[in-house]
């Protein structure tokens, strides 16, 4: 089908569309010469005080009538055609669980967001969301955790209405603590029944596991025989980073703490669960690693394209040869011109 789109119909030939721009040169070429005279004069020279030369309403609608249905002819030429074409895509079915730290660790303010200094928790969610946008196609949910977890989402496709509950992830929900296994299982309940052809956990920490029922690799054990894929990230930078307090008069103050991340354990736990583990320690280490997992787990598209279209060009086509017909007819009865 052709690309040319005119109040909702398409055109197989398009191109005939430019003869129409000879309607014009047309009426102005049968304006100049005018029709043949009724009465013949050995000489004009009798007639010219007379006045211009003008044109009968007979003429006139003759040659509207004529211009209307080389009009019309042209338009069939074009074929218009009304319809539609129906567009089918099927993704090949990635389901996602993000499961967010929002333990007070988290707190630290050794990332940031533009050129404001920020803290793990917001740069995470900034990211997150960015990668959320990417990917329109994948199921997301998102599990959060500090000393339990708690499901900020199920997997969905409306990522508008994820976007907004992970904007209301904040610190402080649940009692404080680091429960990377019972976070992991609860993300793999939200997983273990879906017939996805691929299914993934991003962990993000900047702790050790020291709350919950469930340790992090008996849960990794779990996500290998449910076939789910583990990725796991370690946030924050190496030493020491500054961590606000409030002092006796209400002063927000920094103070440097030592940042402890087992990353031992979170690199057993992606090899166990054929993933990777990363490593971010600023907001720009930490869009290149979702990036990396973005280009790791891409989502295979598969469209069909189903063509409706009803041609309309019989229609014109009758309407043309009915108005050359009408002007022919016109022309040799009621109007007809002296010989």
């Amino acid at each position: 089908m052709s690309g040319l789109n005119l109040f909702g119909a398409t055109f197989a030939t398009p191109w005939a569309l430019w003869l129409l721009l000879l309607i014009p040169v047309l009426a102005w070429l049968k304006g100049k010469i005018g029709g043949t005279p009724g009465v013949v004069f050995p000489s004009t020279q009798t007639l010219r005080s007379i006045g211009v030369r003008r044109r009968s309403r007979a003429g006139d609608l003759l040659t509207a009538l004529s211009l209307a249905a080389f009009a019309a002819l042209v338009i069939a030429l074009a074929r218009p055609q009304l319809g539609k074409t129906i567009t089918r895509t099927q993704a090949s079915g990635i389901d996602i669980m993000l499961c967010i730290d929002v333990s007070r660790s988290m707190l630290s303010e050794d990332f940031s967001i533009g050129a404001q200094r920020a803290n793990r928790v917001d740069a995470v969610k900034q990211v997150a969301q960015s990668f959320i946008e990417q990917r329109p196609n994948d199921r997301i949910g998102i599990v959060a955790f500090a000393g339990a977890p708690y499901l900020v989402s199920p997997l969905t496709l409306d990522h508008d209405w994820l976007i907004r509950n992970l904007d209301r992830v904040q610190i402080g929900l649940v009692e404080d603590g680091t429960a990377i296994g019972s976070a992991l299982a609860t993300a793999e309940n939200r997983l273990k029944d879906k017939q996805a052809k691929t299914k993934i956990i991003v962990l993000l920490t900047d702790g050790d596991n020291n709350a919950g029922k469930v340790m992090p690799l008996t849960a990794a054990e779990a996500a290998k025989a449910l076939g789910i894929r583990i990725y796991t990230i370690g946030a924050g930078t190496r030493g020491m980073a500054p961590y606000p307090f409030t002092d006796q008069f209400g002063r927000t103050i920094y103070q440097n703490v030592p940042v402890e991340i087992d990353e031992d354990t979170l690199k057993k736990i992606a090899a166990t669960a054929n993933g990777e583990y990363f490593r971010a320690t600023d907001t720009r280490s930490l869009q290149e690693i979702f990036n990396e997992i973005d280009k790791l787990e891409k989502t295979k598209i598969e469209v069909e394209r189903i063509a409706e279209y009803r041609d309309l060009f019989p229609w014109f086509l009758i309407a043309g040869v009915s108005l050359l017909v009408l002007e022919i007819a016109a022309s040799q009865t009621i109007w007809r011109r002296l010989p």
